[in-house]
């Protein structure tokens, strides 16, 4: 029975899958260039939960506190509790003001950083759906309009497709702005863009 050769990375002790190194070595390699580089050191198991309740809910300093361990892709941070991954900053808001009214109510950032993982729970409080779009507009992170990653036009054009209301076709317009007709109606009867004054 032929013996399987193992990773060359000492330690490891793993199946060799190519040029020497075990599959996770051999991606390491090919993604950084080097079979060691890459990837955060593991950090020891309820590490997170331990620093939740030591230094995030208990703190009370005024800057941004921001969440060290494992985010989400929208910068939230996250935290395994209870068998499954729970946002950070929803466990603070629970500590800091209670459970939430209603369970669609959201933890709200009045600094504005909760997708650059703030948990300071000075800076967390329970509000609606409609309550936090509207601190996203305040805060200027939202993504409406021109900052919304499909947007074809600008907050000038909007203005001018407005002005031109009356002046010229909409399908002219529309070929203007290279936006279809509907659009360009949507705009005119502020079923678009109504949030634009």
């Amino acid at each position: 029975m032929a013996k399987s050769r193992l990773c060359s990375i000492p330690d490891c002790g793993k199946p060799v899958r190519a040029r020497g190194y075990c599959s996770a070595h051999y991606d390491r390699c090919r993604k950084y260039g080097d079979p060691l580089a890459g990837g955060a050191p593991r950090v020891p198991k309820g590490e997170a939960l331990r620093w939740l309740y030591a230094v995030a809910i208990p703190y009370k300093g005024n800057d941004c506190l921001i969440w060290p361990f494992a985010k989400g892709g929208n910068g939230y941070g996250q935290v395994w509790m209870d068998g499954r991954y729970r946002v950070a900053s929803r466990i603070v808001c629970e500590e800091a003001n209670g459970s939430p009214p209603t369970p669609k109510h959201e933890a709200a950032h009045n600094c504005g950083f909760g997708d650059r993982g703030c948990v300071n729970p000075e800076h967390l409080q329970w509000k609606t759906h409609a309550g936090n779009q509207m601190d996203r507009v305040e805060h200027g992170t939202h993504h409406r309009g021109e900052r919304q990653w499909m947007a074809k036009l600008t907050i000038p054009d909007v203005r001018q497709i407005r002005k031109l209301r009356g002046e010229i076709s909409q399908s002219k317009i529309a070929i203007m702005f290279g936006v279809s007709q509907a659009t360009v109606a949507d705009i005119h009867l502020r079923r678009k863009w109504a949030w634009l004054p």
